[in-house]
């Protein structure tokens, strides 16, 4: 591997961070990656001062044409949008499984990431979750630091009123799903609707106008009408770096299903089945 190569790997990491953020998909944010290093590999690296500073805007321009490009798709989606999971199998203690929980960003916060303007959402990841200057965002962009301040702001105060902030103990998390399971196994209504928040989200990534299911109460019919026969295939799972479950009555997995908690109960729900989005997801063996 020559030197190039080396040194743009030292930053692949980063990268990939970045570009998931941007568009809540690991496919997607691999392509972008994979861009950078072509953008980088057709350039002189003699006039790049700052590898990681250049590499994140290349990767950040990348990710902007990709949300632009996409836009026009996403306005006929009839239901719920998902992200692509990052789904990690129970390993306490191991580095690399500690290093993905360190990079996680939960499920709740991309779907309110993804009703954000391409360039609203752009500013408000590269500043507010990974320090960038407004200068070198306002370069991406194409517009004043000031605008781009503006732009962080905007997104910022749609993120604080609508993305959940989840309880941080995991083992707390996991109580409550286990705890969310053994209901929908036993089939207890009452039980269910005790873990579940009153104003609880049940979204799925299907083309269907009933999505969202909305409310304690239908969402617990919902659970109880078609999850059952699925409950007792569920594994337990770190979904986005929360406590989440995968569904895998064989050798496959069909369903994702990531839970946000707060203040002890769910506040949301959501399934992920999409064959394209469950290829990365790793099998209980």
């Amino acid at each position: 591997m020559n030197q190039l190569a080396q040194e743009f790997e030292r930053h692949r990491r980063h990268l990939g961070a970045v570009a998931y953020r941007m568009l809540g998909s690991s496919s997607e944010a691999e392509d972008a990656v994979q861009e950078s290093w072509l953008r980088l590999s057709r350039a002189d690296p003699d006039g790049v001062e700052n590898m990681h500073a250049w590499l994140t805007t290349v990767v950040s321009r990348v990710c902007l044409d990709m949300l632009r490009a996409r836009t026009a798709r996403r306005e006929e989606l009839v239901g719920s949008w998902l992200p692509e999971p990052v789904v990690e199998l129970d390993a306490p203690g191991d580095p690399e499984h500690e290093a993905v929980l360190a990079d996680s960003v939960g499920i709740a916060l991309l779907v309110v990431l993804e009703t954000l303007t391409p360039a609203e959402r752009l500013a408000f990841v590269l500043h507010d979750m990974f320090g960038v200057p407004f200068e070198e965002i306002a370069a991406v962009v194409e517009r004043t630091p000031a605008a781009a301040r503006q732009l962080a702001s905007r997104a910022r105060r749609r993120v604080r009123g609508a993305a959940p902030e989840p309880d941080p103990d995991l083992a707390a998390q996991r109580a409550v799903v286990d705890a969310f399971l053994a209901a929908a196994r036993s089939g207890d209504f009452e039980r269910l609707v005790a873990v579940l928040d009153p104003d609880v989200v049940f979204r799925a990534d299907r083309t269907a106008a009933e999505w969202p299911v909305l409310g304690a109460a239908a969402v617990a019919r919902r659970i109880l009408a078609r999850g059952t026969t699925f409950a007792p295939h569920a594994r337990p799972a770190i979904v986005n770096g929360e406590a989440g479950i995968i569904v895998q009555p064989g050798s496959r997995v069909v369903a994702v299903v990531g839970f946000t908690v707060a203040g002890g109960r769910i506040v949301e729900i959501d399934l992920v089945t999409d064959p394209a989005k469950l290829r990365g997801v790793p099998v209980v063996r």
